[in-house]
């Protein structure tokens, strides 16, 4: 099973970060720089701002995913913003601190908290935000209306912003286990398909002659019957890769989005007691698209040969539409009693739900059943051309659009 491409609803925030803290640097710097000859010692103060910025630019790789964004990076980091709130009053004047002038980084110092936000939750969100909370009231030497209103909304936009990444994080986790869940599901449900139609046909073919023949036979039978019933259990519960069973006339090179006519895929089923009907036209349809429709077609005609008996008659009728391509599968046998398609999926028996409505379902088709006791059955296959591009992506829709 191929592996699913890796979903992650956290970098575009590792980004988000990456861009703060540029913009933070260019307005630390030029706020320090319109008011540098207010500093009492300016010297001191444009040192930190040079290792400031070369600290900001020499990591901005380090910032750009949780995986290099390290615990001992995130301390390092966190670190720098507090000697630069920390070393502001040494440099600055004690009547510009006490007046509310801002510190050294400014806002530069909000970037570590919230690449704690980000790699490790609210919790370590909170704790970085109050290490920097604390060290403004240092700073300032004292709790000041203006300081708290900071540190108060520092604290709930980081904290706020790591409960968001840890629900991002729950959300895609349990993306990937579904996505993984439906690939097992799809899987299973193929195997089941291609299983029905080779082994589980030939097994049940076997137990009947068998037992009709009787003598040794029918001890060959009763145990193809066994195994029967043990491959239905370990398709029911045992998913696995198994090659794609093709229709009669498929190539088995053929590019899955390469044109194909259906028409070539479902002729070769005519004979004796089957009467296909099919446009004059080509019928041109992406390969992979082709051989499931005409596999599905397939197991309906081995469903009448199997329940209306050897002598029913069967029609095929192949109608291409401008938005769809409809297949029709008829026969003259005595019909399905109602409620036998729920027994037989019941009993392990897929050839109605997987064989034909699982194909249809993945081609984004529809398979819809018409039986009336007595009066036969038809099993009506629709596949949408629009809902073609999906499987192999636009470049195999066009290639099969422009040769119609």
């Amino acid at each position: 099973m191929d592996a699913e491409p890796r979903i992650s609803v956290e970098q575009p925030l590792w980004r988000a970060l990456t861009g703060f803290r540029v913009l933070a640097l260019v307005y630390a710097l030029a706020k320090y720089a319109y008011a540098s000859q207010q500093y009492a010692h300016p010297v001191g103060a444009w040192a930190y701002m040079a290792l400031l910025a070369a600290w900001t630019l020499l990591t901005l790789p380090r910032v750009c995913s949780a995986a290099r964004c390290t615990r001992p990076f995130l301390i390092a980091d966190l670190c720098v913003a507090l000697v630069g709130i920390l070393l502001t009053p040494v440099v600055d004047t004690h009547a510009r601190v006490v007046g509310g002038a801002t510190t050294l980084p400014s806002f530069w110092a909000a970037g570590p908290v919230l690449a704690f936000a980000i790699k490790g939750g609210w919790r370590w969100a909170a704790t970085a935000s109050a290490i920097v909370g604390v060290s403004n009231i240092v700073e300032r030497g004292g709790i000041a209306v203006g300081n708290v209103h900071s540190i108060v909304l520092l604290f709930f936009i980081s904290t706020g912003i790591g409960y968001v990444t840890e629900v991002a994080r729950s959300s895609e986790r349990a993306l990937s286990r579904a996505l993984r869940i439906e690939a097992a599901t799809r899987e299973r449900e193929r195997l089941a398909r291609d299983i029905h139609d080779s082994v589980l046909q030939v097994l049940a073919m076997v137990q009947r002659r068998g037992n009709e023949i009787g003598g040794e036979a029918a001890e060959l039978g009763r145990m193809a019957g066994e195994q029967e019933a043990a491959l239905r259990t370990l398709v029911a519960g045992q998913p696995a890769r198994v090659p794609v069973q093709r229709a009669p006339g498929a190539r088995e090179d053929a590019p899955q989005t390469e044109p194909v006519d259906l028409r070539t895929l479902i002729r070769p089923y005519a004979g004796a007691k089957v009467t296909v009907a099919a446009p004059a036209e080509p019928v041109m349809l992406p390969s992979y698209a082709a051989r499931e429709l005409a596999a599905a077609v397939g197991a309906a005609l081995d469903n009448v040969t199997q329940h209306a008996g050897p002598d029913a008659c069967a029609w095929i009728l192949v109608e291409d539409e401008p938005e769809e391509v409809l297949v029709s599968v008829r026969d003259d046998g005595p019909g399905i009693r109602e409620g036998r398609l729920v027994d037989a999926e019941r009993e392990g028996r897929l050839g109605v739900v997987q064989s034909i409505r699982g194909r249809l379902r993945d081609l984004g088709g529809t398979a819809e059943l018409i039986s009336v006791p007595g009066q036969g059955t038809e099993v009506e296959l629709r596949v949408s051309r629009r809902a073609l591009e999906g499987p192999e992506g636009p470049e195999g829709a066009d290639a099969w659009r422009t040769t119609r």
